[in-house]
């Protein structure tokens, strides 16, 4: 091929791509000067909140009791900015028409932004709490922890959890796309694959973790125990269906103590009563009443 005919191939290439049908859906046209959410500054926000949630073991890396509020102060600040302009980079990205010029656009979502930003950062105290109970439950439930600090560092749940349950708070916010963000992070880093809308309680753990997946609309109780593998999924949509299915709920509901073994399937909206066990390498579609212990 010639050096003409290769930048001929190219063009028309270049034209295929660019032509409108065939770009339709694939192509976010956003007016200019309003930002796409950013990857590197999402992570800044996740290390920013680890940090702050759990000073000493993220973050910097000599905090001290002398310099704690310095610190957390100054992470404070540093989240509530970097943290509203992804939120109004998101708001921004799904919601903002065409139509409007920049400055518009802009502004448009700005007080919402600024205000989510505020409410979750008012919301961390809580969230500590939540996720110290996720600590506790860790640690108790793994004779091979030897201290609740190596849980806090090294277990991959507790990371998959700062990010799910701060997603989470913004999901109850309807803010967009930032959510998924954080818990595709979380996903890509530890292997566990949370939906910032299911609904989780307290003292949740994930043995090991890897390959877990909790869909969306998943109600998960207290005193929860899953391990490495589980997926809490909803049945395959039926074509043509597929605008019917969004909104209901799906996922299964698992109430207080109940204890999952490694690569279980749960589908449907399913409710797994509590004080149950199900054992490894199960596929349950079908309702288990309270006190159950399945195995094959």
């Amino acid at each position: 091929m010639s050096k003409k005919e290769m930048i001929a191939a190219l063009n028309t290439t270049v034209n295929n791509l660019t032509e409108g049908s065939t770009a339709k859906g694939m192509f976010h046209e956003h007016a200019a000067g309003i930002p796409y959410p950013s990857a590197n500054e999402l992570r800044e926000v996740v290390s920013l909140i680890r940090s702050i949630i759990f000073p000493g073991y993220y973050g910097h890396a000599t905090i001290g009791r002398d310099t704690l509020k310095y610190h957390i102060g100054l992470a404070v600040e540093q989240l509530h900015r970097t943290l509203s302009s992804q939120v109004l980079a998101g708001l921004c990205f799904m919601q903002c028409p065409q139509e409007l010029e920049p400055a518009d656009a802009m502004a448009c979502h700005k007080t919402k932004a600024k205000k989510a930003t505020t409410q979750l950062i008012q919301s961390l105290l809580a969230l500590r709490d939540l996720l110290a109970t996720d600590v506790e439950a860790t640690f108790k439930g793994d004779p091979a922890a030897e201290s609740i600090s190596e849980v806090i560092c090294c277990y991959p749940v507790i990371r998959a959890l700062i990010n799910y349950r701060t997603a989470h708070e913004l999901h109850k916010m309807q803010i967009p796309v930032i959510p998924r963000l954080l818990t595709e992070m979380a996903h890509s880093e530890t292997g566990i694959d949370i939906h910032p809308g299911a609904e989780i309680g307290h003292h949740f753990t994930i043995d090991h973790g890897t390959g877990t997946i909790i869909g969306a609309t998943c109600i998960i109780g207290n005193n929860v125990k899953l391990y490495q593998g589980v997926t809490l999924g909803a049945k395959s949509v039926e074509p043509g269906k597929e605008e019917e299915a969004r909104g209901i709920p799906r996922h299964p509901i698992i109430e207080d103590n109940v204890v999952i073994y490694s690569n279980t399937t749960i589908v449907g909206r399913v409710t797994i009563g509590h004080d149950s066990i199900i054992g490894a390498n199960e596929w349950i579609t079908t309702d288990v009443s309270p006190m159950s212990r399945i195995a094959i």
